[in-house]
């Protein structure tokens, strides 16, 4: 078993309404150092991004509650949440979609299925 992160590692929150999908990505971002908080909808999310000032912020766009487009728009408009990245990591892989997303905010786009070391890479770039 790999030792958890330290208490100074960066944080990741990670919104995603499956919870096999927070899971995997979670234990592997953990895996590589990074804390990680999780959220299963757009509501939580938005909460825990203002409360916790992650890092980064993985996002997936098909949420309930507040959809992802929806997230990402009121993160860069808030005080609190505009300066952190937020990646839009989803199944929703059309052109429209990935436009819509960037005009909402979001500053790097990923389809599912993403391998784990791809996310991981993205999440380092955009890191501060």
């Amino acid at each position: 078993m790999s030792a958890q992160p330290s208490a100074s590692a960066p944080l990741v929150l990670l919104i995603d309404d499956i919870e096999d999908n927070r899971e995997v990505y979670a234990q592997f971002l953990r895996h590589e150092g990074l804390r990680v908080a999780v959220a299963a909808d757009g509501v939580e999310g938005l909460t825990m991004a203002a409360r916790l000032a992650p890092s980064v912020i993985v996002l997936d766009l098909g949420l309930p509650l507040v959809d992802g487009w929806e997230v990402a728009r009121r993160l860069k408009e808030s005080d609190l949440t505009r300066n952190i990245p937020v990646i839009a990591l989803t199944g929703h892989v059309t052109k429209e979609a990935r436009e819509r997303a960037f005009t909402a905010g979001v500053d790097d786009f990923i389809a599912k299925p993403c391998l784990p070391a791809d996310l991981v890479a993205a999440i380092r770039r955009r890191m501060k």
